[in-house]
């Protein structure tokens, strides 16, 4: 059963930062949760379409691994799909507003092995979705430093 996790931010800061704060790995890695490490598959790192990455939790021992592959790819639009012990998108989109950027992130998966899915489901679930509104003020704040710089 597919599910859906969606969620937007107001950002001020432009379009291009904001993108930039999403596909610069270095940038990434200031917002995203400190257990969750981001590496090109290959030497370099790219975000143009069929590039892959593997998103890996830092849990001692089993270090589940999502291994993603760009799919789409647009000025202000980028949307990894990902296999691994969930399958699904994860999307990207930011939308320029008067006072700078919308960005809306709709994470789509499914849990294919049912052991997997209700563990996720009993335990996991709601703290996946605190921890996603999370990233996104850590997005905010790096953002809003970058562009304050610029």
């Amino acid at each position: 059963m597919t599910q859906v996790f969606e969620q937007s931010i107001q950002i001020n800061a432009t379009a291009a930062v904001v993108e930039r704060c999403i596909t610069d790995l270095a940038l990434m890695h200031r917002w995203l949760n400190p257990v969750l490490r981001c590496e090109p598959v290959g030497e370099v790192w790219s975000t143009e379409i069929g590039s892959q990455s593997r998103f890996v939790i830092q849990i001692p021992l089993i270090k589940p691994t999502l291994n993603s592959v760009v799919v789409e790819r647009q000025p202000g639009l980028i949307v990894w799909e990902f296999q691994g012990f969930f399958q699904g998108r994860d999307r990207w989109e930011c939308q320029p507003i008067e006072k700078g950027t919308r960005l809306l992130n709709r994470f789509e998966f499914n849990v294919p092995n049912p052991i997997v899915s209700w563990g996720f489901k009993n335990f996991a679930a709601s703290w996946t979705k605190e921890d996603m509104q999370a990233q996104l003020r850590r997005l905010k704040r790096v953002c809003e430093e970058v562009q304050i710089n610029q």
